[in-house]
């Protein structure tokens, strides 16, 4: 199925890249918050999958990685564990910065245009910005695992938890407030787009968001 991208949506993917370029480097991405950050710069990345559908979640997704992978090298900003894993191994280290957040953002596309098929944008876009959050921890956390669970660095950071347990100390309360915050504020922007006619077939009755 071909997909016509209107100019309005073309220049929303370069503004989403823009504002997660801006986010990426300066204090408005990030709340450092012991070893992890507490990050809002999924949110770009789930507008544009709201926007331009899985393209545009692959496009800002892969943004958000190469920013990422970038800072494990100390360019642009500095991530200790980052810089740490790349130490260990440049290769997982990438594609731990890329793949969870590709895959995020195909993923967002997809979860956007079915929930709009059952409800209203509103309620499509709160959940795409929870969905947004949510899986970046799980797809970041089981790569993290996956990839340098046996490194010394990791089990010592681990401690001998469980796997699961250690995941759920370790990003605690960062991900309550990345779920809450990417939640709110992409179904604000998400409703604002609908009712600018902007979301490709999701043009949305205010009655029904009051509704909602």
């Amino acid at each position: 199925m071909k997909t016509k991208l209107t100019t309005t949506q073309i220049t929303m993917l370069g503004l989403m890249v823009a504002v997660l370029l801006l986010m990426a480097y300066t204090p408005l991405g990030y709340l450092q918050v012991g070893p992890l950050a507490i990050t809002f710069n999924m949110i770009p990345v789930a507008i544009s999958a709201i926007v331009l559908g899985p393209l545009g979640g692959l496009i800002t997704g892969a943004v958000f990685g190469l920013t990422s992978f970038l800072q494990m090298m100390g360019i642009g900003g500095a991530s200790a564990m980052g810089a740490m894993l790349f130490s260990i191994n440049p290769f997982f280290a990438a594609l731990l910065a890329f793949v969870p957040r590709i895959l995020d953002g195909v993923l967002l596309g997809v979860i956007f245009r079915g929930m709009k098929k059952f409800t209203n944008a509103y309620v499509s876009c709160a959940v795409t910005g929870f969905c947004a959050a949510f899986l970046n921890t799980v797809f970041f956390m089981s790569a993290l695992v996956g990839l340098f669970g046996n490194t010394e660095y990791l089990q010592g950071m681990m401690g001998g938890m469980n796997v699961l347990v250690f995941i759920c100390t370790f990003v605690g309360i960062n991900a309550v407030c990345e779920m809450i915050s990417s939640t709110v504020i992409t179904a604000a922007v998400g409703a604002a787009l609908s009712k600018a006619h902007v979301i490709q077939g999701a043009a949305m009755d205010a009655r029904k968001v009051v509704k909602a």
